[in-house]
């Protein structure tokens, strides 16, 4: 009996605490921000790009850490080869993965598809479109947008090159336009339809250039009967005195011979002063096109306004050597949104090396400061070189103790950015593409998607830049 009455006792003990326990549980995560053990480090991500992802995969499956990555899209970009998508040399899926799948194996690690609408620096929270998230390490890394200098308003008739949707909806302007021109029974509008213009001449407007006049003079070449794809007028426009300008002279001149050789017009010390649906204005000349690519620049993300720090140079926000934002070393800011100091003056550009890196800095940073240091190190960019292709067997590599071009450029050029991209599938569906090109000159992602595949009438004396924009996938 005595037996029976201390069993039933420890029974309602335990289940009594079970009841607490559970009780306990419940009001922790019922907690504005979700539960955590109280000495878990909050580590929160804005952006997963080269630098944020980085930071992610250095924290994750730590202890004591917890990482939490926002970002507005599912997916990481690789942005280098993003004018391929463009171009139909390669799919969506070749050159993006997605977030959750790469961190998945770091049980640390939450991903919220999330809009930032601001950050609290006094109350240590990012403020969302839904939420706000507490954090004791922030690392901001939204990198950039297509920036106008001023002129937002060429964004209607100009399209850009930032994101895959940009991507695909200039991939449905250069294959509309050759339907078009296939279309028409006239030869100035055939001419306005096979003309191409590309403002800004730095390494994404030089292979965008190259890649379509590719595209025109060897894919292309045989599929349709009314027209000639190889008669396209491809013009590339710089304002300054030469192309690719942060290159050596010497290799941006080879550029330019090489650009020239396969049909591209490069037009420099030539400003633009306006862009209307189908018409781009320069200071002396009036040029009618179809297409218009913006490739001139690009600015951070607005995250000076976020973090209430006046933007420098770009929208860019100024950082010390230890990448942290002045008076505030809980806030790290890194990649395309920060203005980071260079070892001779200036800061350092905007590449995804520069990220990545930045990126690994941050990661053992965190860590160190989590072991009970003091003083964070100084970051140091580590410069291999710069590479950009112009076409099959051109491009050129600026590598500092040696300046290569043609096809050994080339090649480096292929195999660093096939080993800088995410994943085994990745990596062999893009070397099997090139592979298949190379031999073939073909290019197998020529597909018109989005909301009307077949063109309409198009009206009277009217561009079509708009129009073709309203159509672009959203």
């Amino acid at each position: 009996m005595h037996l029976e009455r201390n069993l039933l006792g420890t029974a309602a003990l335990l289940g009594a605490g079970a009841a607490l326990g559970y009780v306990v549980a419940r009001g922790r995560a019922e907690r504005p921000g979700g539960s955590r053990p109280e000495q878990c480090h909050r580590v929160v991500i804005l952006g997963a790009g080269f630098a944020g992802l980085e930071v992610a995969k250095g924290l994750g499956g730590r202890r004591g850490v917890s990482v939490t990555v926002l970002d507005r899209r599912n997916h990481h970009l690789f942005q280098p080869l993003l004018y391929q998508v463009a171009t139909a040399a390669l799919s969506p899926g070749d050159i993006a993965s997605p977030i959750r799948a790469v961190l998945a194996g770091r049980k640390n690690c939450l991903v919220l598809l999330e809009e930032v609408t601001g950050i609290d620096l006094a109350a240590h929270q990012v403020v969302t479109q839904a939420r706000r998230i507490p954090y004791d390490t922030l690392v901001v890394a939204t990198g950039s947008e297509t920036g106008f200098f001023g002129h937002d308003d060429w964004a209607r008739n100009a399209g850009g090159l930032k994101s895959l949707d940009d991507a695909l909806g200039l991939r449905r302007r250069i294959l509309l336009a050759f339907e078009r021109a296939e279309r028409s029974g006239d030869a100035a509008e055939r001419a306005r339809c096979l003309t191409f213009v590309l403002v800004g001449g730095g390494p994404t407007g030089v292979e965008m250039a190259g890649a379509i006049a590719e595209l025109a003079r060897h894919t292309l070449a045989a599929d349709f009967r009314r027209i000639d794809p190889r008669r396209a007028r491809i013009l590339l426009i710089e304002a300054a005195p030469r192309i690719l300008g942060h290159f050596p002279a010497g290799l941006a001149d080879r550029a330019a011979q090489d650009l020239r050789r396969m049909g591209v017009e490069i037009r420099t010390g030539a400003e633009v002063t306006a862009i209307e649906p189908g018409i781009v204005h320069l200071r002396d000349e009036r040029l009618p096109a179809e297409t218009i690519i913006w490739t001139a620049g690009v600015q951070a993300t607005p995250v000076a306004a976020w973090l209430g720090v006046q933007p420098g140079h770009g929208g860019g926000v100024p950082v010390g050597a230890d990448l942290t934002l002045p008076g505030h070393p809980e806030v790290f800011v890194i990649g395309d949104a920060a203005l980071t100091p260079g070892p001779h003056g200036g800061t350092l550009p905007w590449l995804a090396a520069v990220a990545r890196q930045q990126g690994i800095h941050v990661a053992r940073a965190i860590r160190a400061r989590l072991r009970g240091a003091r003083a964070l190190p100084r970051f140091h960019y580590r410069d291999y070189g710069t590479l950009a292709t112009i076409g099959r067997n051109k491009a050129i590599a600026d590598l500092g103790w040696a300046h290569v071009s043609g096809f050994p450029a080339w090649l480096l050029w292929a195999v660093t950015h096939i080993f800088f991209l995410i994943g085994f599938r990745s990596r062999t569906v893009v070397a099997t593409e090139w592979l298949f090109a190379y031999l073939t000159s073909r290019r197998g992602v020529r597909l018109i998607t989005g909301r009307r595949p077949v063109p309409g009438r198009r009206p009277a004396g009217g561009a079509s830049q708009a129009a073709i924009a309203a159509d672009a996938p959203r």
